[in-house]
């Protein structure tokens, strides 16, 4: 059983960019969007502050954290988030969980070369020293590193649950094989699989793409798995060039997989992922909405756009009036 705030109202508030996914988390927990001042000033500088009263209040702020490419970088947003956190509790919040399905840099949480920055740690220490008493993210890039760089309570929803419910309203007949973009997503795809059984799905074995990324640079790409006449699902993080993706999607088809499916939950895209997913083969691209998609992403491209809004409110269900993360999230259940 989760920990509940029992003697705190909840109240939700959103930022923007976000506000749209906050105002639907809050009407599916039949709550009004609390009401908040968001102002820019001369040279980049911002304001923000509740209007209304917060104090003895649990809080949850739902927020987007990406950079746009013409607009708000991460660095802005995360500022702005850490700001108005700040202000909540020096207003009388009694706890405030912040609801922000991308995390920037967090996916930053080792070392490969000399002097490198933690940055997924250096984050977390900001989140926690401005007042956070938990995060709620969707798919970190490393389960492991997420959680380590935190010492408040973290919640990583996991994509897995959201892939699976796609897949099985398709009623797919044949044996479905999931594979890891590479060897550090093995055990994301091994979540995959298990919920798809879980679903009474048929699964075969996993298959990942043997890759090596050194200062941007990939190198390898041998196929470790047999696909031959099975559906593939691609399941990654997130997509931002598209290489990876692309190059793995080619292999299951020369290798003689019947029809390649790719799952990321946030779609970073740079100006050159579109073309070279549209040249991929892939028959479906399955995203969430963490991070709105553009106009040509959208015409260009097989993509299904999964909403987060209902799995956000259903997470936030669980976490404060009561309820099991496992069940919804069917890890573990």
């Amino acid at each position: 059983m989760t920990r509940r705030h029992e003697q705190s109202r909840l109240l939700v508030f959103g930022q923007q960019p976000g506000a749209d996914l906050a105002s639907e988390v809050a009407a599916r927990l039949d709550l009004p969007l609390g009401r908040s001042e968001h102002r820019e000033f001369e040279r980049g500088e911002h304001k923000s502050r509740a209007l209304d009263e917060v104090e003895d209040a649990s809080i949850a702020l739902v927020t987007r954290l990406h950079g746009d490419p013409e607009g708000p970088t991460a660095n802005d947003r995360l500022v702005q988030a850490w700001l108005f956190i700040a202000s909540l509790r020096d207003a009388g919040a009694r706890h405030v969980t912040v609801v922000a399905p991308y995390v920037p840099y967090v996916r930053k949480d080792r070392r490969t070369q000399p002097r490198d920055p933690l940055n997924g740690r250096y984050i977390a220490q900001l989140f926690e020293s401005v007042g956070t008493g938990r995060l709620v993210a969707v798919e970190p890039h490393s389960l492991p590193g997420f959680e380590n760089a935190f010492r408040i309570p973290t919640v990583p929803l996991p994509l897995a649950p959201l892939v699976a419910d796609w897949l099985a309203a398709r009623h797919l007949e044949a044996t479905i094989t999931v594979v890891s973009p590479d060897v550090g997503g093995v055990k994301r795809a091994q979540q995959l699989r298990a919920v798809l059984a879980a679903r009474g799905l048929a699964t075969g074995e996993l298959a990942f793409f043997e890759k090596r990324r050194s200062r941007d640079v990939v190198t390898g790409g041998t196929l470790v798995g047999d696909v031959r006449d099975s559906v593939c699902v691609i399941v990654d993080d997130l997509v931002a060039s598209g290489g990876t993706l692309a190059r793995a999607a080619i292999a299951c088809r020369d290798q003689g997989a019947r029809s390649v499916h790719a799952a990321a939950a946030h779609a970073l895209f740079l100006p050159e992922t579109v073309g070279r997913l549209a040249g991929a083969g892939l028959d479906a691209i399955l995203v969430t909405d963490s991070v709105p998609v553009g106009a040509d992403a959208l015409s260009a491209l097989p993509l299904e756009v999964l909403p987060l809004a209902p799995y956000l409110a259903a997470a936030m269900r669980c976490l404060w009036f009561g309820g099991r993360l496992e069940e919804l999230t069917a890890i573990g259940a």
